[in-house]
């Protein structure tokens, strides 16, 4: 398979955890790189639905090691939480085959109310549309370079005194900007060793481990989160999330050279959907977007928010494949385009009354495009029982093949249905 990297082209939701957990049968590893619990990934398996924020999808395949990289920002509520849930079910969750860098950030109590009284004081229109996870407020104690990281759940003196120092600041500004009650150290601390106590086994030298699957001759599959155009630095700022998104960051985000990133997928749902506030070219008001967001179910896996729908944006997808060099799409939820007449396909913007290929890189400089479209016929046909590229109709096989001239990339994988057998691979 070669070592592989999985990112979102668009705006998150494309279906990645579905793409990863069909490619993690042919890995010796499968490890998330970026984000937190803000991104959710879901997974049918024979007709049973899971749904995971911070585990690595490849986790309902036995034997295979799931690795949780220095980029990501670890809530460690959420990730007992996780385990427990999938121990019920009878998934090995045990240290020998799940681990956490020692180099990731925690999220802590103080970071998920930062994150909600931000929000709170924001006027509507300024809202970015976070999910309150307290993902920002941990990366920025990460720049600042006061964060908690996992090793120091390990030394709880260490422990103490970080808690300690981080909130003399951020008291202050909850109660002086805020106007909410201080935090008291001890008590955060108190509630913590328990929850270290638990983490501790699983903390491990993470760029070691995949150094040695590839050693022993196996593949390592790198897990995004989000979509490429929440990136923080190339995505549609500041309505974007706190990490970077792009392909490259999965070797500064697990511990790996960049070398090492052998295939990049794209992940690409056959129409755009967002989640929150910021800029949508394509989004559709009318019937045609209630239809795409009803058959395609699009609610968020984490937040539960109503995905916002519209047409698929080409230039979204060719800066993609620009910024992260990808060698192939993964188009999803195909099917959800059953029953159109007609389906449009964003080829260009005018912006300020000149064609651009490419998204303006000015500050909201999305809000000021308008989408260029080209048509092309739909189909009828339900195509959730099609198992070779053949067995689409030839107008779906068309469209397949005017997004790859459009983008100058092959689209290598098709998702005709939610479930993990509902897949083809060209």
């Amino acid at each position: 398979m070669a070592n592989t990297v999985i990112v979102g082209t668009q705006w998150g939701d494309e279906g990645k955890g579905k793409i990863v957990d069909m490619l993690a049968e042919q890995a010796g590893a499968i490890v998330r790189f970026q984000g937190g619990n803000n991104a959710g990934h879901t997974l049918v398996v024979e007709g049973e639905q899971c749904i995971l924020h911070l585990i690595p999808s490849g986790v309902l395949h036995q034997g295979k090691k799931c690795l949780i990289g220095n980029g990501v920002v670890l809530d460690p509520e959420v990730f007992l939480k996780e385990i427990d849930g999938l121990a019920e079910k009878g998934v090995d969750v045990s240290p020998e085959r799940l681990m956490i860098s020692k180099k990731t950030q925690i999220i802590m109590p103080y970071h998920r109310l930062m994150d909600n009284c931000r929000e709170s004081l924001k006027s509507a229109d300024s809202k970015i549309g976070t999910t309150g996870r307290g993902i920002g407020p941990c990366y920025e104690d990460k720049m600042n370079r006061c964060g908690i990281r996992a090793a120091d759940l390990a030394d709880p003196e260490l422990l103490r005194e970080k808690i300690v120092a981080g909130l003399q600041e951020k008291n202050v500004l909850f109660e002086k900007l805020f106007n909410v009650e201080a935090l008291d150290a001890e008590k955060v601390y108190q509630e913590m060793l328990p929850i270290a106590e638990r983490v501790a086994p699983y903390l491990a030298d993470v760029s070691s481990v995949i150094q040695d699957v590839n050693k022993a001759g196996q593949d390592v599959l790198f897990e995004g989160a989000q979509g490429v155009h929440l990136d923080i630095d190339h995505g549609t700022y500041p309505f974007v999330t706190s990490s970077n998104v792009v392909s490259g960051n999965a070797a500064a985000g697990s511990g790996c050279g960049p070398k090492q990133l052998e295939r990049i997928i794209g992940i690409c749902k056959a129409y755009t959907t967002r989640v929150g506030a910021g800029p949508f070219a394509t989004e559709l008001f009318d019937e045609t977007g209630e239809t795409l967001q009803k058959n395609g179910h699009e609610f968020g896996a984490t937040t539960g928010r109503k995905r916002r729908c519209g047409w698929l944006d080409m230039v979204v997808l060719r800066e993609t494949a620009r910024l992260c060099d990808l060698t192939e799409f993964a188009l999803t939820k195909l099917d959800v385009l059953s029953g159109l007449s007609e389906i449009k396909i964003c080829v260009a913007y005018d912006y300020n009354g000149e064609k651009v290929d490419y998204p303006p890189q000015e500050q909201n400089g999305m809000a000021h495009v308008k989408p260029v479209y080209e048509s092309m016929p739909g189909w009828d046909e339900d195509i959730t029982k099609a198992s070779s590229y053949e067995d689409l109709p030839e107008a779906a096989r068309n469209y397949i093949a005017r997004i790859e001239e459009l983008s100058g990339v092959k689209v290598g994988i098709v998702s005709v249905g939610p479930d993990r057998a509902q897949t083809i691979v060209r």
